[in-house]
């Protein structure tokens, strides 16, 4: 058990630090290519010297999100050998892909990086774009891993063994649509908003502000407009989840007995020796609404699994309500926003501003608690209804001195990269020669 309870650290630790660089790295390409138009139309050159401070930034993102990442790659062979002795053959291809991906993006950021006053200026551009949606396809491709973990397809699972492969099936599994759509807008929302609190926040000390108000805007516009989709997207994962995993479903509103016309729990603190959730708001019927689209659907309670194949109760339903609460907060934010264009004077108060750089970590907050809900909803598997966790750990021992080795280098990646970007925050309070 020791082994197992370091290798599920390591992993969480790992892929929580991983989850922010590699999140940054696919939105902010495309403030950054924004910018970049702003500046071709308008030769204005605030916006070029925005443009190459995020670009700078993307360029660090990339570098310690390609760290990270192979980092999280070994991590799969060494945690996990009894998972990719299996798994390996099958989800190979979206690792491949994203292989290819981050490729693309490499190329296309070194056309970018130094192509200033060297390439026709729409093709210069245009390269910006590609690193972007390189970013996103990666990140789309690994979301599909994952999907599948959560719904596997693509092979015949005969007396413990994989047969009949078909990757292409297992990349486009019954989960990968409604993951990617959910973890790419969340994506956008949690950088957004957490960029545009830095700006905010520089506005608020009355720092350049004619630079930070066009930053900001450029940032607030894009997260308000994800922040609405978001819950749509919610809403199309909760559905899928409710299908494919009742158990997680049941977990996530810590609903211990079949019924229907189940209630939805709003905050609530959870015993599970009792089996009771105290100090909630339930809705009446509207968990059956918004799982089934029926008010008198009937929605399985956790007694009705396995008491072995059940998560973790108060972990998945205290995270889930975390992610639901940041998302909406998150949209109130972008709604204040949206009034303030009308409402100019609200621009001037420094109450304003700091509303939004209150909100800047929040989404992050929320993309972790959103990845505690996905993984620790599906224990004890690791592949669903497959294979346990326990069964994929690796049986060498002294895996508390990977998780300490890796403890020490995620976290000086983080020193390093917070130091590195409060440096290029500093540089734009530089006046323009």
């Amino acid at each position: 058990m020791e082994n197992l309870d370091y290798a599920r650290l390591q992993m969480a630790f790992t892929l929580g630090f991983h989850i922010i660089f590699a999140c940054i790295g696919m939105v902010m390409p495309f403030f950054m290519v924004v910018s970049h138009y702003k500046y071709l139309k308008t030769r204005n050159p605030i916006y070029k010297k925005l443009t190459m401070a995020w670009l700078k930034g993307v360029a660090i993102f990339f570098v310690t999100g390609a760290v990270s990442g192979t980092a999280l790659s070994f991590e799969l062979g060494m945690l996990w050998p009894g998972f990719m002795k299996h798994a390996g053959p099958i989800i190979g291809m979206p690792f491949s892909l994203e292989g290819a991906a981050f490729f693309v993006e490499a190329i296309a950021l070194g056309f970018y990086l130094y192509g200033w006053n060297k390439l026709p200026e729409k093709f210069h551009w245009f390269t910006g774009v590609i690193i972007g949606v390189a970013g996103v396809a990666s990140g789309i491709l690994v979301v599909s891993a994952n999907g599948w973990m959560n719904a596997p397809s693509g092979f015949d699972y005969v007396n413990g063994e994989f047969t009949n492969i078909d990757p292409v099936k297992a990349l486009l599994n019954p989960a990968w649509f409604t993951q990617a759509l959910h973890m790419t807008l969340a994506a956008f929302v949690a950088t957004s908003f957490g960029v545009a609190g830095i700006h905010a926040y520089q506005i608020y000390k009355n720092r350049n502000v004619d630079l930070h108000l066009k930053a900001f805007k450029i940032t607030i516009i894009i997260g308000t407009i994800a922040a609405f989709l978001q819950p749509i997207s919610g809403d199309i994962s909760a559905k899928d989840v409710a299908k494919r995993q009742p158990a997680k479903l049941a977990a996530l509103e810590a609903h211990y007995e079949t019924q229907k016309g189940a209630p939805l729990y709003i905050g609530g603190i959870v015993d599970q020796e009792n089996q009771k959730v105290s100090h909630k708001i339930a809705i009446p019927k509207a968990l059956s609404f918004l799982a089934f689209g029926d008010f008198d659907a009937e929605v399985k309670g956790l007694n009705d699994f396995p008491e072995d194949e059940r998560p973790p109760v108060a972990i998945v339903h205290y995270a889930f309500q975390i992610m639901v609460g940041l998302g909406v907060a998150l949209m109130l934010a972008g709604i204040i926003y949206l009034i303030s264009i009308k409402k100019k004077s609200w621009l001037q108060c420094k109450y304003y501003w700091l509303i939004f750089v209150i909100m800047a970590p929040m989404g992050f907050l929320a993309i972790e608690a959103g990845w505690v809900v996905t993984e620790v909803g599906r224990q004890p598997w690791i592949i669903h209804q497959v294979m346990k966790t326990k069964d994929a750990v690796t049986p060498v021992p002294g895996m508390k001195y990977s998780f300490f080795f890796y403890l020490v280098l995620y976290s000086i990646l983080a020193i390093t990269v917070t130091w590195l970007m409060q440096r290029q925050i500093r540089s734009l309070n530089q006046k323009i020669d």
